[in-house]
């Protein structure tokens, strides 16, 4: 993969999400348009943290490659040189995977 030429701003975090599966659980094969989109994701790049009310920045619980799972509707997508990326806020994302 191609370095990333993005870097988010504040509490914002930048998700390659993972491909979806082909096949059920009992064996059979979804066509594109039955895939559902994963709620599951990498973490390609995090931003500084948000800044508080005292005017500190706040640290991030997220850190590069982490696995992580979010909401169904975080986010906005965006396309960079042909690849699809996830702009999201720290707080769309519900765990990482360990």
């Amino acid at each position: 993969m191609a370095k990333l030429k993005m870097k988010p701003l504040g509490d914002k975090v930048i998700v390659k999400r993972l491909e979806a599966d082909d096949m059920t659980t009992g064996g059979i094969f979804l066509p594109d348009a039955a895939k559902e989109k994963p709620k599951r994701g990498i973490i390609q790049a995090v931003g500084p943290g948000k800044v508080t009310d005292t005017g500190e920045r706040g640290t991030m619980q997220l850190s590069k490659n982490d696995h992580v799972l979010f909401t169904s509707y975080a986010g906005t997508e965006v396309e960079i040189s042909g690849d699809e990326y996830l702009i999201m806020s720290e707080s769309d994302i519900l765990a990482v995977v360990e």
